[in-house]
């Protein structure tokens, strides 16, 4: 086994509150502001941010078990990444939908 990168046993839990926090953050966001079609870019910006960090975060796990690191260090790492990308990936396409029908919406107020 070679030298852990960091005390699991301190610090793994670090990446899974951060990502669930963001989720939150991003949940928040997507709710007030999708259904009235504002802040498009950033919403999907922080979106795809979210997606690029799980699957770096996977990754990470994944070069840390291979590479023989404790259980906390891999896991730590690794599940989060999984879950995020299972979670945020498919929400992707509900997001677009939201803005695509308060875009809808606001084309056929104006056309009354």
């Amino acid at each position: 086994m070679t030298e852990p990168w960091f005390n699991p046993h301190a610090y793994a839990w670090i990446p899974g509150t951060l990502l669930g926090v963001a989720g939150g953050l991003e949940g928040t966001l997507v709710g007030i502001w999708a259904s009235k079609g504002k802040h498009r870019n950033l919403v999907m910006g922080m979106h795809f941010a979210l997606l690029l960090v799980c699957g770096a975060l996977l990754v990470t796990g994944v070069v840390a078990l291979l590479m023989g690191q404790p259980y906390g260090i891999w896991y730590g790492l690794g599940f989060p990444g999984l879950l995020g990308l299972l979670i945020f990936g498919p929400l992707t396409w509900m997001i677009r939908r939201r803005y695509t029908e308060a875009e809808l919406h606001k084309s056929m107020v104006e056309d009354l």
